[in-house]
């Protein structure tokens, strides 16, 4: 795939494919979330608090199920994300369900185009930012969206995973933001076998990268965690430890998977 290939379009036509076997898959369980089963893991629950009456602003929402969680825990929440498809979806369950979350189809570096409001709470997570080049930009968006004495919550994949292949045998890739990396994904992780062989395009982004920027948006950071588990079975041969938390065979106890913190707009 060349360098100067539209990422938007390429990784908008991938998720929009992920997103139709996304939402019948054992993996979101969404039968159980529809009659009432939260999405939300303690990671980030631990960092949210009591939500109740506060406007929450989810980037990158998918289908919407973190979202109309904490719709559910009595947010107001508008949900933002690249895919047509998956907002889509994240309507029709918020009808289904009576609730009351916004939801808009858009490209995060483009959301000042069609959002003039700050909120509350600022939230994202697990597997957000690596399909994003520029870090700078992305957190002045969290930036520009949270009030003063407003929060910013963020929960995701530790850097250090994506330096590995997909089975976790060698380094592959560099901890830094060195190169895009552009692959072809064949099926997803929430559904291996899946009929999915497109294009990807995604960056990898150190902690100093992220934190770094954010702290620049005039965002104090109070909460900083990393954990030796992923809340999720997303990467292949993954063991389960205890309820919801899986590790890497051979790397248990070892290897970082998922850091999280919260952030407060002075």
């Amino acid at each position: 795939m060349p360098e100067n290939i539209d990422y938007v379009a390429t990784n908008k036509a991938l998720w929009n494919e992920k997103t139709k076997h996304h939402i019948t898959s054992d993996f979101y369980r969404n039968e159980l979330f529809m009659a009432g089963e939260s999405s939300l893991n303690d990671i980030e629950l631990s960092l949210l608090g009591d939500v109740k009456g506060k406007t929450v602003l989810h980037l990158q929402c998918h289908f919407g199920q973190d979202s109309l969680s904490l719709a559910r825990m009595g947010a107001k929440v508008t949900g933002i994300d690249l895919s047509d498809a998956a907002i889509a979806q994240a309507r029709k369950m918020n009808d289904e369900l009576g609730l009351d979350a916004e939801f808009i189809c858009t490209d995060i570096f483009k959301l000042p185009e069609v959002l003039d409001r700050k909120f509350d709470i600022v939230f994202t997570s697990y597997g957000t930012i690596c399909w994003l080049p520029d870090m700078a930009k992305w957190a002045s968006i969290v930036g520009r969206y949270v009030q003063p004495g407003g929060m910013f919550v963020f929960a995701d994949f530790h850097p250090t995973l994506w330096m590995f292949d997909n089975h976790f045998k060698y380094v592959q890739y560099s901890y830094f933001n060195r190169q895009e990396i552009n692959e072809v994904e064949s099926g997803t992780y929430a559904d291996q076998s899946a009929p999915i062989n497109l294009n990807s395009v995604t960056w990898n982004h150190d902690q100093a990268e992220v934190i770094q920027n954010l702290l620049d948006q005039n965002l104090q950071l109070v909460k900083l965690a990393e954990y030796d588990y992923s809340p999720y079975a997303c990467f292949p041969e993954t063991i389960e430890i205890a309820p919801r938390k899986y590790q890497i065979p051979g790397m248990e106890g070892k290897l970082p998977m998922v850091y999280a913190l919260k952030m407060i707009k002075r």
